[in-house]
């Protein structure tokens, strides 16, 4: 563990192996107020298990049949990616008649006689060890009959009429459908009672696979696939359940309270099945954790009262189903503590007017303190609507004015004190840019000045910045930035662009821009082009209530003509100072009907448009104050949804001030209970968008209607919307409980429904908590992780997948409604049968003699069952990697070692060893050790290095080497060539040619019977010769250059050599021996 953390670094690069850090970890912290505990985290090594050796006849077929070529790739963490080549490593094509199946085997719909090879290999890529394993070459022949009967579809996959799928959601779900038939059929998908989703849903595999992403709950359902083709048709029912890992809906918050106080603490979570909800304190399952009578826990909620200082401690809240869990850790701290206020005295705030002013005081005390605030040294306290009081104190003035400047007092205070501070707030004049630069177009060498004039607070500081194009200007003599303009010497081209002024203040900051156009100097007089001037004299006639004539004269177009005129209204009344768009004309028009809103004040400006730019605004027109009338429209998104068992919350959008068509905008909001005789309640409410009715039956329907109206009357009449009062817990339990045991790992449960009444709220389905009470094998209790399953709508079964075998469980149903869940049924006790074990913890091989070596093993860490007894098979293997014949032995469940002896010496033998049950044989680990070498023939190969006439005979042959290479480099110096030279340029050795980057070859690998990863080296024909027209598709094509890496198709990953090793190909090896890649352990 690092130094002065809780970081835990467990380093493998130095020595060591993954295998011995698998498990799950969990931090813990702790005080002496308490412990708090972190999530598990799960480690795992990563494992490429080699294929299972089994013996491949070959494959006779009918022209016309369907065929399953079957991978069955080694079970690897994580599990491989499956692909299938042929012999020359290209990959196999693929079509409607013949495609890869989900589960790596290849499907023929019907064969062809094309389909005859010897050659097809399934290959299988662990990409976390980066290696690649291969099957055996599977032989395909096809005789042919004639003629060839044609057949309607069958399904290969899945079978039977119908299947289940069950998948997470946020998951990528994914159904196959794979046919025979002849001709070959076409695959069609559809979803019952509904539509497949538009967006998310894709097919794959010929429309063999269909596709959703990103699944929610609305995708359960019911899929079915069609294979049809001329002679009918075949379908499969698959039933798809969307499950959910949890996710919190209320995690619990830390909770600071004071002696004699009470508290809740809350931690409500979500997901498919509804996670089941546990307690721990300090760590420590809060069921056998230090008692304390203040303390109540009821489900989801642990409440508390009248609590003592003592009470103090960290809570744990773990949320978990068989998907998932989620773990938060909540300080409960009791202490009695008068009021502080930690925002510092006479703090200043300065902000500009029309702004929103935040004042703060933060403060702390227990019980939790009450906050007001004062105006002035004896000012009465603040209320009303223009101010916003924050749970935090913070005081909020929405629209800071000038008179708003001034102190402020907070007072705070509970029951052990009171407490004040003073705090300052001045409020400043707004920065504006009075005088913004102007659109300029300058001659090439000429001088422009762009003015930028301000007015500003007295108190303020303000800074000038000039920027061209959004940048810094050019560090260049000839940019002069003055008090109030920027100017521009000499101009040349590189100088066309935007300059921007922007004004900042400590409070505020304001910009405004302007192009500058550089144009080549004429020989004549030049023709300036500029903006258009803006229009004038303004005139507005023929004044009605919902419409008026605008008018107005051109300015002069400066040889651009003038495109369009846009008009701008004003609305002094309820947003003055603010232009808004009203419409536009084309520029040969100079006068227009504009359609108005009753009760706003309006004043119109025009804008000309040109090639060049816009002009200026023109001076804006007379004011002109349409009548008031009713509302033409109702608020929006009218909704209805209790937050309470027993009242309504009714919401909607309010509407804006300009919809209002008159003063005095208000809304009149009306409910009655539906399907009951009785009549609508109304009440007039202002200046809100929520209006809450209280003492409401528990989840009834209402009919909501809310109308808009102001000083000359009402909207039209609303239409109604049906909303429903607040939900509560369900009453009772569902009964009648039984559970049948499927096999061992799968069971199913049913109940009886509950009375609907009983629910009070939207039934959303069952929930079925089981749990694992102990393993019959070791009848040792562990940790009670329960899990959840979530049941939607009124179904009353359930199958509980995953359960270990050999144990004994316990369950219980309770109903779930938009609140939450109702009560639990009693809990029933079932038991799981046995199951196959799984692998030995461990195997070593130690004290090797010349004829015996010695084993010793691990139980299995999972029995699953009684273990009957432990099977043992091993194997010698020669100098050539070549198996010889295997021995079985079958050894008592009670044995932890063996002396196995009459052995070879100086042999290396193989492994095989796995438990067993009642049921069966559980999986094999495997392990390689070798008998020590006999003494008498090592002796013997020392001797002949120490012979006088040997070492006699290596000094010749070392100085007739000597005078070779002399004579060698004296005849290549003269220029001659020599003997061995002719021969070589006469006959070039095709191992020695250089490689083209286009010619990359293959590392070696190991036969298909070696049960090896692909590794170094090279795979050549007999003649040691690399043809390149033999593939026009070789896997090295699949990566970039020698070093080629697979794609996520199944190409290559991990480096090979272009060039080939002069060595004879291996023979038929069956011991694994990884590449450097391969031996590096790694984590999950």
């Amino acid at each position: 563990m690092k130094p002065n953390s809780g970081t835990l670094v467990i380093n493998i690069m130095n020595g060591g192996k993954a295998e011995a850090y698998e498990g799950v970890y969990q931090c813990t912290a702790r005080n002496e107020r308490g412990a708090a505990i972190s999530n598990n985290i799960v480690i795992r090594p990563s494992r490429s298990p080699l294929w299972t050796k089994e013996k491949l006849e070959p494959n006779q077929v009918r022209e016309g049949d369907s065929l399953v070529l079957h991978c069955r790739p080694p079970v690897g963490l994580p599990p491989p990616i499956i692909f299938w080549m042929d012999n020359a490593f290209q990959r196999l094509p693929q079509s409607e008649r013949v495609s890869q199946g989900l589960n790596g085997d290849l499907y023929f719909s019907n064969v062809q006689p094309e389909d005859t090879r010897e050659d097809y290999i399934c290959y299988a890529r662990f990409n976390h060890t980066q290696t690649i394993q291969q099957k055996q070459p599977i032989s395909v022949k096809v005789f042919s009959t004639k003629p060839v009967t044609e057949r309607q579809p069958i399904l290969l996959t899945p079978t039977g009429s119908t299947s289940t799928k069950v998948e997470l959601r946020g998951n990528v779900l994914l159904l196959e459908c794979i046919a025979a038939g002849l001709p070959t059929p076409v695959i069609r998908w559809i979803k019952e009672g509904g539509e497949l989703p538009a967006n998310r849903t894709f097919f794959e595999n010929f429309k063999k696979t269909l596709k959703i992403v990103d699944v929610s709950e609305a995708d359960s359902g019911n899929y079915k696939c069609i294979a049809r083709n001329i002679l009918g048709s075949a379908h499969h029912v698959i039933s798809v359940t969307v499950k959910a890992a949890p996710y919190w809906i209320t995690a619990p918050r830390n909770l600071v309270l004071s002696p004699g106080e009470d508290g809740t603490l809350i931690c409500r979570a979500n997901g498919n099945p509804k996670p089941n909800i546990s307690w721990l304190a300090n760590g420590v399952p809060i069921a056998i954790a230090p008692e304390d009578p203040s303390r109540k826990v009821d489900g989801d909620t642990i409440i508390f009262s009248h609590v003592q200082e003592r009470s103090s401690a960290v809570y744990q809240c773990n949320a978990s189903n068989e998907y998932g869990y989620l773990l938060a850790n909540a300080f409960v701290n009791v202490l009695a503590e008068p009021p502080r206020i930690l925002t510092p005295a006479n703090k200043l705030y300065q902000v500009i007017a029309d702004s929103p002013a935040l004042l703060d005081c933060a403060y702390f005390g227990s019980p939790k303190p009450e906050i007001e605030w004062f105006k002035g040294v004896k000012g009465s306290i603040l209320s009303g609507s223009e101010y916003v009081f924050h749970d935090n104190g913070t005081l909020e003035i929405p629209v800071a004015q000038k008179d708003s400047t001034g102190t402020y007092t907070c007072v705070a205070r509970n029951e052990l004190g009171k407490i004040q501070n003073e705090v300052q707030l001045e409020v400043k004049d707004p920065t504006m840019i009075i005088k913004q630069p102007e659109y300029k177009v300058i001659q090439r060498y000429g001088q422009v000045s762009f003015e930028c004039i301000i007015k500003h607070d007295s108190t303020l500081l303000p800074t000038v910045i000039w920027l061209k194009d959004n940048d810094e200007l050019p560090d260049d003599e000839r940019f002069l930035v003055g008090k109030d303009n920027l100017t521009i010497m000499n101009v040349t081209d590189k100088d066309d662009g935007t300059y921007t002024c922007i004004v900042n203040t400590t409070l505020d900051s304001v910009s405004a821009s302007a192009v500058l156009t550089v144009v080549a100097a004429p020989p004549t007089p030049a023709i300036i082009y500029a903006r258009p001037n803006p229009p004038f004299d303004l005139e507005l006639t023929g004044q009605l209530e919902r419409s008026v004539e605008l008018s107005w004269i051109p300015g002069d177009e400066n040889n651009s003509p003038i495109t369009n005129f846009v008009i701008e209204y004003e609305d002094g009344l309820h947003e003055p100072g603010v232009w808004h768009y009203q419409t536009e004309v084309p520029g040969t028009q100079t006068t227009v009907q504009l359609k108005l809103s009753p009760y706003v004040n309006y004043s119109f400006r025009v804008i000309a448009v040109n090639e060049i730019g816009r002009s200026q605004p023109s001076e804006p027109s007379e004011q002109y104050l349409t009548k008031s009338a009713n509302p033409d429209e109702n608020p929006s998104n009218v909704q209805g949804i209790g937050s309470e068992p027993d009242n309504l919350v009714i919401t909607w959008e309010s509407l804006k001030g300009f919809q209002s068509n008159g003063p005095g905008l208000q809304y009149k909001v009306s409910w009655r209970q539906k399907d009951v005789d009785d009549e609508w309640t109304s009440v007039i409410v202002a200046n809100v968008s929520k209006y809450i009715v209280s003492g409401t039956p528990t989840f009834v329907p209402y009919e909501i209607k809310v109308q808009a109206l102001n000083d000359l009357g009402y909207a039209p009449e609303p239409s109604e919307v049906i909303g429903h009062s607040g939900e509560d817990l369900p009453m009772v339990a569902p009964g009648n409980v039984q559970v049948h045991v499927i096999n061992s790992t799968l069971a199913k449960v049913h109940w009886d429904p509950v009375p609907l009444k009983t629910v009070r709220g939207h039934l959303q389905g069952y929930k079925v908590y089981y749990w694992k009470v102990q393993s019959l094998s070791r009848r040792s209790r562990r940790h009670v992780e329960k899990k959840i399953l979530t049941f939607r709508g009124n179904k009353t079964f359930g199958m509980l997948p995953g359960l270990e075998p050999y144990s004994s469980y316990k369950l219980n149903v309770r109903v779930v409604n938009g609140k939450g869940e109702g009560p639990a049924s009693p809990d029933k006790v079932f038991k799981t049968p046995e199951g196959v074990p799984s692998s030995p913890s461990f195997l070593k091989i130690t004290n090797p003699t010349l004829d015996s070596l010695t084993l010793e093993w691990g139980s299995p860490t999972h029995p699953n069952g009684v273990l009957t007894s432990y099977i043992l098979k091993f194997q010698p293997i020669n100098n050539t990697h070549e198996l010889g014949p295997l021995v079985e032995i079958r050894i008592p469940a009670n044995e932890s070692s063996l002396i196995l002896k009459n052995l070879n010496y100086s042999t290396r033998y193989k492994f095989y060893f796995n438990a067993q049950t009642s049921v069966g044989s559980g999986s094999q680990i495997t392990e390689e050790a070798v008998t020590i070498m006999d003494e008498a023939m090592a002796s013997r190969q020392v001797d002949i290095a120490t012979q006088g006439w040997f070492i006699g005979l290596m000094c010749a042959v070392a100085l007739l080497i000597l005078i070779l290479l002399i004579v060698c480099f004296i005849r290549r110096n003269k220029g001659g060539k020599y003997p061995v030279k002719e021969k070589e340029d006469a006959h070039a050795d095709p191992e020695i040619q250089p490689m083209k980057e286009d010619d990359g070859t293959f590392g070696e690998y190991s036969d298909a019977e070696d049960h090896k990863p692909l590794k170094k080296g090279s795979r050549t024909p007999s003649d040691r010769t690399v043809k390149k027209e033999d593939s026009d598709d070789s896997l090295v094509d699949y990566g970039e250059g020698v070093n080629g890496q697979f794609n996520e198709d199944g190409s290559f990953i991990g480096q090979y050599s272009g060039k080939k090793e002069k060595e004879p190909a291996e023979g038929n090896e069956s011991s694994e021996a990884p590449s450097p890649v391969n031996a590096m352990n790694s984590f999950v």
